[in-house]
């Protein structure tokens, strides 16, 4: 991208180059995007609006509440055992888990603000099930909207905003360019999370230790069980085996393939200004506590794009 691109009279704001930034869904990788702020940051961009979907929207929201960096240290202190914790059982058909205490944990860090109140323009997207459309919120509190937007069906239960029941934004829009054409900004950075991998197919991933002591009892430990099995590597992550994969598994990776070509089909439509992105493998979709490594592929991601890009 030419670096005029960027250029205008009134794309600069005290030195600083105005863009938008839409930060798509992908799960733990998601967390890679707190990397590509920091390197956009780091080179002169003010982010003055944000849209995001699912993860994306947690990354976001947070960035947009000045929080981003106290979040980052939380995150890089949790091993394995930590996340498992902030499991909550749903006790309902509608999901596995509740997220309660991922957002109450969440929230301690954060505050619990107005997203019309954020010194960053900020838009969370969702999907509404029952009528089969987006959502996207720009009012009313953070951690509601943050809620509803990384609901991902079958494994967290719909969170209620203003009377709907939302789910997870990246049903429908995981890479939410348009909600950010709200803004007066006229230049957008966009993260795609469904780059090319980084290994070649069967390559497994590294092992995770820190194993939980999940209670197998309950449908919650069952379900951290699995995740230990794989963090562990039982064989079935990388090999392409459909039929040894387990039901979250199949649930992940089929949202994924979807995601990723909703994804193509934004990009083509609407295309941004600078495209970052982030390769697909580079983590399963649950492993959180793999933070400190994610975020470095971010600002490797992000690095690589400015630098081809001119900047």
């Amino acid at each position: 991208m030419p670096a005029d691109l960027l250029a205008g009279p009134t794309a600069a704001v005290d030195g600083r180059e105005r863009v938008a930034l839409v930060l798509g869904a992908g799960g733990a990788r998601g967390l890679a995007q707190i990397g590509v702020i920091e390197v956009l940051e780091e080179r002169g961009f003010r982010i003055d609006a944000i849209s995001g979907s699912s993860s994306g929207a947690l990354v976001g929201g947070i960035h947009a509440a000045g929080k981003l960096r106290e979040f980052d240290e939380r995150l890089q202190r949790m091993s394995r055992r930590d996340f498992l914790r902030l499991l909550d059982p749903g006790w309902r058909r509608s999901g596995v888990l509740q997220g309660a205490r991922l957002v109450d944990a969440m929230r301690e860090v954060v505050g619990d603000p107005l997203i019309e109140a954020l010194p960053v323009e900020f838009t969370a997207v969702a999907v509404d099930l029952q009528r089969q459309r987006e959502v996207w919120i720009r009012r009313g509190r953070l951690w509601d909207a943050l809620r509803a937007s990384f609901a991902i069906p079958g494994l967290f239960t719909p969170h209620r905003v203003n009377g709907r029941a939302l789910v997870d934004g990246g049903l429908l829009a995981p890479l939410p360019i348009a909600a950010t054409r709200l803004s007066d900004v006229h230049r957008l950075v966009a993260v795609d999370m469904h780059g090319w991998p980084q290994r070649p197919p069967g390559q497994p991933a590294a092992p995770v230790q820190d194993a939980p002591p999940p209670d197998r009892d309950s449908l919650v430990g069952r379900f951290g069980d699995w995740l230990e099995r794989k963090a562990a590597g039982d064989g079935a992550d990388d090999a392409g085996d459909a039929l040894r994969m387990g039901l979250p598994e199949i649930m992940s990776r089929s949202l994924d393939t979807m995601q990723a070509q909703i994804a193509r089909v934004q990009l083509a439509l609407d295309p941004p200004e600078l495209l970052i992105r982030i390769p697909r493998d580079v983590c399963q979709f649950y492993e959180f506590w793999r933070a400190a490594e994610l975020i470095d592929v971010g600002r490797a991601e992000a690095n690589r794009a400015l630098d081809k890009a001119g900047y």
